[in-house]
């Protein structure tokens, strides 16, 4: 059997060791340090290294929970490898309650992996990436919508790669949307070079929703497990999965006019072509638009700001092939599919 291994950064954490870092990233205008907090729980037990982020977006706040969670939930002596959580990645942001990097609004989530001399999102993602994720084995990446929108739960994964598919699977959630993600984005690097990582998105920014939350920290349970981490804890299955595919038709549905916005479709997410999903209507109640589906398929994003002007997105629409449409049906006359993402 193999011995654990010191996990490395510029220092070491020893094998049954759990430290609390506040690692610095950048600066501030009057000089002061920009720290990340990270948390290593390095196992007695050789193993994987799993990574988790956070706030990548300053203004998602249930993976910081989850992390909190689970950076408190192991005992090194249970574990069978390291877990490094990187509790907010966009300090700058989480401090501003903001999506980018304040002032330039620069996203730290299209800048990876960063360069040593560039702006400063591109500066603090090089140091994320290589003091932190890049030694991983395998990342999960933790999101929400940002304002006035909200997403339903379910994860987003290159489902083409192996790798990926494995974790995607093992964290359990019921719907996943395959697909490549952005250039710069830490999922699409991470891959790239090695460390499997998936996207979890989960509600609303500026709270905690406590269901998604409980969720999703039964989900890193099950990656632990499937991968080794907990040797003795079993990988969920949650009853069912539907993989939708990349190539899925898809669209942001935007408003044309200005005015009151109310989403008028069912407490599940699945609608027809042809189906109402939202109505526009003036102040005086004279004039409304109904927003109907142009394809069946899944409510995945909705707005929550119940007002609008043209050209804002009122809700993000995914199709799904008939047999994803048969399982989903199945489940919602079962009762056992009551995903509503702005509930």
């Amino acid at each position: 059997m193999s011995q654990a291994e010191p996990f490395r950064y510029d220092a070491e954490v020893k094998p049954g060791e759990v430290r609390h870092i506040r690692y610095e990233i950048s600066e501030t205008y009057m000089g002061d340090p920009v720290e990340i907090p990270v948390t290593v729980v390095n196992g007695e037990h050789a193993g994987p290294t799993v990574c988790m982020t956070a706030a990548l977006h300053g203004d998602e706040l249930n993976g910081v929970k989850v992390l909190q969670e689970v950076a408190d939930a192991y005992d090194p002596a249970e574990i069978h490898g390291t877990l490094v959580c990187i509790h907010v990645c966009n300090v700058p942001g989480y401090l501003a309650q903001q999506r980018y990097i304040p002032i330039y609004d620069l996203d730290l989530n299209r800048s990876f992996p960063g360069k040593e001399q560039a702006n400063t999102a591109e500066r603090m993602a090089n140091v994320i990436y290589n003091r932190f994720v890049k030694q991983c084995d395998v990342a999960l990446d933790f999101h929400t919508s940002t304002r006035n929108r909200t997403t339903m739960y379910h994860v987003r994964a290159d489902m083409a790669n192996p790798e990926v598919a494995r974790v995607a699977r093992a964290f359990g959630a019921n719907v996943i949307l395959s697909g490549e993600a952005d250039a710069g984005s830490l999922r699409t690097v991470a891959t790239t070079n090695g460390t499997p990582t998936i996207t979890i998105e989960m509600g609303r920014a500026h709270r905690f929703q406590p269901a998604l939350i409980e969720r999703a920290l039964e989900g890193v349970e099950s990656v632990l497990a499937e991968f080794g981490v907990l040797p003795n804890e079993p990988v969920i299955w949650p009853g069912w999965t539907r993989v939708i595919d990349a190539e899925a038709e898809k669209t942001w549905l935007r408003a044309d006019r200005g005015g009151l916005v109310e989403m008028q479709y069912g407490q599940v997410p699945l609608v027809y072509k042809g189906d109402t999903i939202c109505t526009i209507s003036d102040h005086f109640k004279t004039e409304e638009k109904r927003i109907e589906a142009p394809f069946t398929g899944l409510v995945v994003g909705v707005l929550q700001n119940p007002v609008a002007a043209p050209g804002h997105p009122l809700c993000h629409l995914v199709g799904v092939d008939d047999a994803t449409l048969a399982e989903i049906e199945r489940e919602i006359e079962n009762g056992e599919f009551s995903e509503r993402p702005w509930a």
